[in-house]
């Protein structure tokens, strides 16, 4: 591992960074606006969510900015009417952000489209068009089950401009998880693609959909819209089957956009399951689309000249909000990568960010766990001058990668943006901003307009530095409206008006939050509780781990010991030395109650496709018991 001595040096002088004085006098919010955002939010946050609706377009104005008579029912802006596109797309063509750069892709064998804003409007309403023209309507919904693809981007904006509603399909999924999907949200239009391109092979998707349709029940999918990509999977079923590139030939450049109530769904999303069987998340058009604009303009600072890159598939949560619609709604150019991160070497990504100048790069502790395996030799090759923000999300980030993402990727000058949030949530909610002193490892603290507590198991709050469950004490423009078909799942998030988010989380004695897990991630060794992330985070802090999951086992004395699963860094071996090595750092980091009882050596970590480690997964196997839904579970390839 790179340097991994001068990085606990780092941590050990000063564990706070404070931002360089230069980027606070050029930050969208300065210090002093930020304090007062806090007061606005805390003395009439539904006063200062207002301000944030005010900075879009809308139809028509809302009659208030909440109605909570349902609780937990709520309804942001109820009266109002306003269509989401029309804000990322619609609004853009009339300002100099007209002929500005809206989209970059570039694909896995190294082609590359571009589109500004009035060519990607242009693209969408064709595909409007088309869709209205096969029968698709508002209330419709509309499986994209795609590889990250320009097509992608525009059926999404093409099935909120027409009011229809989208559940997009990671195209990683089997054609079992894809046909429980359809069956969940009765789709009467799939959008998919012939194939895509993977670690340099063709990987065929048209055939999954084949075979999910190949399902008697699922007779309500009237079409199926193809793109071509790669040429595999044969050809078109004539009797349902149409080929993309058909049907918007023959559509004009204009589709009018459906006027939407702001509570009317947008979306519907599956959770990834790493705790169980998959959740149909459903957002709508009104607060998701404020709570993920002001996050998007305050949390990264976006700047006119900015390339932000999210690595995120469009197929989760992170891909919604910050590759597709955020980026849109705020005028900026998005980036967009089909195929896999070290293909065809490890500085796939450290090139991409050279070629198209990112300056924003927000990205998953597991991706840059990847890349940092391959040391320092790949990153110091390619000229990164150009990023001046970072972001993390996902999942906790360990100080020590912290640090070298930060080191190394960010030349000790950009600030990282560790941010926590959820399907549920909608953007982020816990994050520090480029003004804020960074505490590696932390996501800071709530971001104005949002209230949370950090209670025991009987809801009361804990003090400060004991772990508890994370939870937010109201309700916030972006959250869920629904879980689709499920009610009861929806109302399961909800006690005594609280959210419950599932997370653990710890406040230090400063108020910045670190999160600690899921709630069923904790371990309890000798009556202390420790999270996951915890003896993780000192896994990783060992020089020769790259990866390390943490699962509990019987322990005669303390009830429950750890056992460790570990993926090494590139080229060090296994060996019962190393593993004993391992089990004393861990105490050395934490203290004598945190003992790793058993070092286990892997290849890889089951995770699910957003790059959350499958815990539950590792404990079946280790019960010898049936692992349940693993529909949307990976090795890392």
């Amino acid at each position: 591992m790179p340097e991994s001595g001068a990085i606990e040096s780092l941590l050990r002088e000063d564990r706070v960074f404070r931002p360089l004085p230069k980027l606070v006098l050029d930050a969208n919010i300065n210090p002093g606006e930020l304090a007062a955002a806090f007061e606005r939010a805390a003395s009439d946050p539904l006063g200062y969510w207002e301000g944030a609706a005010l900075e879009l377009d809308w139809f028509s104005r809302w009659e208030r900015v909440l109605d909570d008579s349902q609780a937990p029912y709520h309804r942001w802006f109820p009266g109002g009417t306003c269509n989401i596109v029309h804000n990322a797309l619609d609004r853009h063509i009339t300002t100099a952000n007209k002929n500005k750069l809206a989209l970059i892709w570039e694909g896995e064998p190294g082609d590359t489209r571009k589109y500004t804003y009035y060519e990607l409007y242009r693209e969408v309403n064709r595909f409007a068009s088309a869709l209205r023209s096969l029968g698709v309507g508002k209330g419709d919904r509309v499986v994209v089950y795609m590889p990250p693809l320009p097509e992608q981007v525009v059926a999404m904006l093409a099935c909120a401009k027409i009011g229809a509603i989208h559940s997009v399909v990671f195209a990683g999924f089997s054609g079992r998880a894809l046909r429980d999907r359809i069956r969940d949200t009765q789709a009467k239009c799939i959008v998919t693609a012939d194939g895509f391109y993977r670690n340099g092979q063709v990987v065929g998707l048209k055939s999954r959909v084949d075979a999910a349709l190949a399902d008697e029940t699922l007779d309500f999918v009237d079409i199926v819209v193809v793109v071509r990509r790669t040429g595999a999977d044969g050809g078109l079923d004539p009797s349902r089957d149409v080929s993309y590139e058909d049907v918007v030939r023959m559509e004009r450049p204009e589709a009018h956009t459906e006027v939407m109530e702001a509570s009317d769904p947008l979306f519907l999303l599956y959770t990834s399951g790493a705790t169980g069987k998959p959740k149909g998340i459903v957002h709508a058009h009104g607060g998701y689309m404020v709570g993920v604009h002001r996050t998007l303009d305050w949390v990264f600072d976006i700047k006119p000249t900015d390339i932000f890159w999210c690595t995120a598939d469009a197929g989760w949560i992170t891909g919604h909000s910050y590759v597709v619609y955020g980026p849109l709604l705020a005028g900026t150019t998005t980036m967009m990568y089909e195929g896999h991160p070290l293909y065809p070497q490890a500085d796939r990504i450290w090139r991409i960010i050279e070629q198209f100048g990112v300056t924003v790069h927000y990205t998953t502790p597991t991706l840059i766990r990847m890349l940092r395996r391959y040391g320092d030799r790949f990153p110091r090759a390619r000229d990164l001058s150009t990023l001046r923000l970072l972001g993390t999300v996902g999942e906790p980030i360990s100080p020590e990668t912290w640090m070298w993402y930060h080191q190394t990727i960010g030349g000790g000058t950009c600030p990282i943006m560790d941010t926590w949030w959820q399907t549920e949530t909608g953007h982020v909610m816990l994050s520090p901003l480029p003004v804020s002193p960074l505490k590696p490892g932390s996501v800071g603290k709530p971001l104005p307009g949002v209230e949370f507590e950090v209670v025991d198991p009987e809801g009361e709050p804990v003090e400060r530095g004991k772990g508890g469950h994370l939870t937010l004490a109201g309700p916030w423009p972006g959250m869920l409206k629904n879980v689709w078909n499920d009610p009861e799942a929806y109302q399961a998030y909800w006690k005594d008006g609280r959210f419950l988010t599932g997370d653990v989380a710890r406040v230090d004695e400063d108020g910045y939050i670190w999160m600690q897990g899921r709630a069923d991630e904790v371990l309890n060794i000798a009556g202390h509780r420790i999270g996951t992330a915890e003896l993780e985070s000192a896994l990783v802090s060992h020089r020769d781990v790259a990866e390390g999951a943490v699962i509990p086992v019987a322990d005669k004395i303390k009830g429950e010991a750890a056992k460790a699963f570990v993926v090494l860094a590139d080229e060090v071996q296994p060996s019962d030395e190393l593993a004993e090595d391992i089990k004393a750092h861990v105490t050395r980091e934490l203290g004598p109650v945190a003992v790793v009882k058993t070092v286990r050596f892997r290849e890889t970590l089951p995770k699910t496709n957003s790059g959350k480690i499958l815990r539950r997964v590792l404990r079946a196997e280790e019960a010898g018991q049936d692992p349940g839904d693993l529909s949307t579970a990976i090795e890392e390839e």
